[in-house]
């Protein structure tokens, strides 16, 4: 066994064969293309970029059809064909976070320098969406045949709302898979567990006065405070039940927005809170608790009136490490000369956690680059080698996970 508990297995001739047709510089030509497709989100601009990742499938004889989610907003679904037996489902996105300020490089100019990609979504997550159709191309031009499919879903909005996933969750016709890798940056470790997300928004709405006689009214504002005080206070309570892999729930107040001017008071405020959840936390019971908490404050005794809604959530998941795709995956990557990493957690949330709920299909992520160091910042960037090892893990899951 090896330090991280996977058991030291060697790589097939047939399957050696498929990783022979996996090169750097197929790669790395389209993960440069991905990435100049652009695809902002918000505003929504995953077009391009589905359209891009649409030609190179077809060009690499996968069976492909688009889904309008929105006005130029299409998911994308790849699909290598295999038998009757359940497949593998391999998870991505097409929106990127906006470039925002600071870059020292074009955001979207995909440029390469010592053996790094540059450019927006290049970790998060074009690289991984180039690792899985090399993989997937690679199977096909070995001409093996799976027991079951291999699909590429690559959906838009995951970094906003999550309307891509729910609107391929609800298509109602999906196949039965063996297991979902979500293609995310991990640095290549494999994640068996990640802490969804919920947003929750808290409007307090009193009565306007002139600041001269303050009395008059009923400051909104002084409500939002004690509201901000007592999601303070739940987060430090939170961080007694930290889960052993993602960490604790969290609440962080992201947003304040009220008042008209200094000279009034102000009738209305709005406070939006982000509240991470535990893998098996549901985001209705975190909403009870939360208006129970603001209820208890009495504020409406004080002449304000309270609403509280939660405006987006994003299911956790939780894979048991002792679970087939989890061993799998665990030892491919190892395979794939890829690094010897402990299986881990990740604070972040992803569209896997509708997987795992909502199809019962098992998830785990793995992927190039890394979510904590080169994800959302400036001159993001993705080694090219990741990549490689990434496309490499893929097409060994594929083969051990669906070979006949």
């Amino acid at each position: 066994m090896t330090a991280a508990g996977v058991t030291e297995r060697a790589v097939t001739p047939s399957e050696q064969a498929v990783l022979d047709l996996i090169n750097i510089d197929e790669i790395r030509d389209i993960a440069v293309e991905l990435v100049r497709g652009v695809g902002q989100n918000p505003p929504g601009e995953e077009g391009p970029t589905a359209g891009v990742l649409k030609r190179i499938c077809q060009e690499r004889g996968l069976e492909v059809r688009t889904s309008e989610v929105a006005p130029g907003r299409p998911n994308v679904s790849a699909v290598l064909p295999g038998g009757t037996a359940p497949g593998l489902l391999l998870l991505g996105h097409t929106d990127v976070v906006p470039a925002g300020d600071g870059w020292s490089l074009e955001p979207f100019g995909a440029q390469v320098r010592a053996g790094r990609l540059y450019g927006r979504g290049s970790a998060d997550m074009k690289g991984g969406l180039a690792a899985c159709v090399v993989a997937m191309s690679a199977i096909a031009r070995a001409g093996v045949r799976l027991s079951g499919p291999v699909e590429l879903a690559a959906v838009v909005d995951e970094e906003e709302s999550g309307k891509g996933i729910r609107h391929y969750l609800a298509s109602g016709d999906l196949p039965v898979f063996a297991g979902c890798i979500v293609a995310e940056p991990t640095d290549l470790q494999t994640i068996i567990a990640a802490r969804g997300d919920s947003y929750v928004e808290i409007t307090l709405t009193g009565a306007s006065a002139h600041s001269g006689k303050p009395e008059d009214g009923r400051n909104a504002i002084y409500g939002a405070a004690a509201v901000i005080t007592e999601i303070e206070r739940i987060h430090t309570e939170l961080a007694a039940g930290a889960h052993r892999l993602v960490g604790p729930a969290t609440w962080s107040v992201g947003q304040v927005q009220g008042g008209t001017g200094t000279s009034t008071v102000p009738a209305e405020c709005v406070v939006v809170a982000d509240r991470r959840l535990l893998p098996a936390e549901s985001a209705a019971k975190v909403l009870a608790e939360i208006i129970d908490s603001v209820n208890a404050l009495g504020l409406t005794q004080k002449g304000l009136a309270v609403a509280v809604r939660m405006t987006m959530d994003m299911p956790g998941f939780e894979t048991p490490p002792a679970h087939p795709l989890v061993t799998v995956v665990h030892q491919c990557v190892r395979d794939a000369n890829g690094p010897n990493l402990p299986l881990g957690g990740w604070s972040a949330a992803c569209d896997g956690g509708f997987i795992a709920r909502d199809a019962e299909v098992p998830v785990v992520v793995l992927g190039p680059g890394s979510v904590a160091n080169q994800a959302h910042r400036p001159d993001e960037s993705v080694p090219l080698q990741d990549l490689v090892v990434a496309a490499r893990t893929y097409a060994l899951c594929a083969l051990r996970l669906l070979g006949r």
